[in-house]
């Protein structure tokens, strides 16, 4: 079975697209997963960037937590303070959100300035 990587050229768009949302006049976060245990969808440095206006791109769990994700980004774009995020078969919201891989994930979403 061969491993999940985060390339170079991934993590060059998502922080471009940023550059490009932010120049327009979009308030924007950045969310990275720092953390995995167990099955997870995606690896460590996975990345989903949001905007104000409700776009994103990329992806920190291939769709299972992207909406508790773009969630909390709307409140930390608001907030403008940082916000961990952590996800698991062990929390109920994991189940309501979709991740029952059986792994846990652990998520920070900053606000992009």
């Amino acid at each position: 079975m061969a491993s999940l990587t985060v390339t170079e050229h991934d993590a060059q768009d998502v922080l471009q697209t940023a550059l490009k949302w932010h120049d327009a006049g979009k308030a924007v976060a950045l969310a990275t997963v720092i953390q995995t245990w167990g099955s997870s969808p995606r690896p460590a440095g996975s990345t989903l960037l949001i905007a104000d206006d409700g776009s994103f791109e990329g992806s920190v769990s291939g769709g299972c937590v992207e909406g508790a994700v773009i969630e909390a980004a709307m409140d930390v774009i608001k907030s403008g303070e940082q916000r961990l995020l952590d996800f698991g078969v062990s929390d109920d919201e994991a189940w309501e959100v979709g991740l029952a891989c059986g792994g846990q994930i652990q998520i920070l979403v900053d606000p992009v300035v």
